[in-house]
């Protein structure tokens, strides 16, 4: 059997489908159309030497079932093959996903890194979703509350009570004018903690980070499986050998 490379087959595969469909497609059209496949003699004896001669009618056949056949099998005998190579391959072709010398997936199939590759584009949007800390705020871990404590805060809480302001003071013959106003005085005091169950930023940037790192060693692993040397199969000549044998 011939070798090639299982990229070289991924390369070529969708065209060869895209081609052999087109193709399979005409035929199907030639199929609908009965009077491609009728031919006709048609000629004209009279009765006596003398009689009105008519001129003989022909139509010949202008498409055949047994080429239609052929046809078909043609469009359709290289793509069950390079299909074939690339299921089989895809069976073999294995890598492992390293990151940093660390093997975190070992002797995975091809077509399961492409899975993982899909999934970690989606995980690497979810979490750059998750929330962070507020870098106003200084946090802590407080483990009463199970997440995230800031520095407590502490604000007064006033009143406005009444007071008087003697502007002119009182004479023998005047009383005394005076001035009413309202003055904020402390009542009390707030105590203020804010709790977050956020991560902090440096830790979902190391989460993404690491994603990232995987999302590269898998593309890496990919592509060396899809690099492997395989053989090439042919499955096409024994389905058609079996479908048209009556016409082999």
């Amino acid at each position: 059997m011939s070798k090639s490379k299982l990229n070289q087959i991924i390369a070529v595969v969708n065209g060869k489908k895209s081609r052999g469909q087109k193709d399979l497609t005409e035929i199907y059209k030639k199929l609908q159309k009965q009077t491609l496949f009728d031919g006709l003699s048609r000629t004209y004896q009279p009765l006596d030497e003398e009689g009105e001669t008519q001129p003989p009618e022909t139509k010949n056949i202008q498409y055949k079932a047994n080429q239609a056949m052929e046809e078909a099998r043609a469009a359709l005998l290289d793509l069950f093959d390079v299909t074939a190579t690339q299921d089989w391959a895809n069976c073999q072709a294995k890598a492992d996903v390293k990151v940093e010398g660390q093997v975190i997936l070992e002797s995975v199939p091809v077509t399961y890194l492409l899975f993982v590759e899909k999934q970690l584009i989606d995980l690497h949007t979810f979490v750059g979703q998750l929330p962070t800390l507020d870098p106003a705020e200084s946090w802590h871990w407080d483990e009463n509350a199970d997440c995230f404590a800031s520095e407590t805060t502490f604000s007064n809480r006033t009143k406005k009570v009444p007071r008087s302001h003697v502007l002119v003071e009182p004479t023998e013959h005047h009383p005394a004018q005076a001035e009413m106003y309202h003055e904020d005085v402390k009542v009390g005091e707030w105590r203020t903690t804010k709790f977050s169950s956020a991560l902090p930023a440096q830790e979902r940037n190391e989460i993404l980070g690491r994603i990232r790192k995987l999302q590269e060693a898998v593309k890496f692993a990919r592509e060396k499986a899809n690099s492997m040397e395989i053989e090439e199969i042919k499955t096409g000549n024994k389905v058609f050998d079996f479908v048209f044998r009556a016409q082999s």
